[in-house]
């Protein structure tokens, strides 16, 4: 797989509510940037929506954050039995959050 990303990312292991057509469905987090979020597909449809809803805690946070995104990109991880995996690049996130997840991934990214 080729590293297209441009941004710093911070590993983040959780489970989140990825909402497609208002209707919530787990996922699990690999890492987050301030441009968006890398997540496996756990028990969701196979679905074409390309917006999604998110809705998550930062470890060490009590605060929900709320955001839309766009699923700009999906692959297959063979290493790990397969696992569907998407990128969802943030399109609405408050202020208030894009600090928190700033201030998340200059504590604990690394430089891709």
């Amino acid at each position: 797989m080729s590293d297209k990303r441009k941004a710093r990312r911070a590993p983040l292991d959780i489970y989140l509510n990825k909402y497609m057509g208002g209707v919530p469905y787990m996922s699990r987090a690999a890492d987050i940037s301030q441009e968006g979020v890398s997540l496996a597909r756990l028990l969701e449809p196979q679905h074409e929506a390309k917006r999604v809803g998110l809705q998550f805690q930062l470890p060490g946070s009590e605060e929900i954050i709320y955001a839309e995104g766009e699923v700009v990109r999906e692959w297959v991880e063979a290493a790990s039995a397969k696992r569907e995996r998407s990128g969802v690049r943030f399109t609405l996130l408050t202020e208030r959050h894009r600090k928190m997840i700033d201030a998340y991934v200059d504590r604990h990214g690394n430089e891709n």
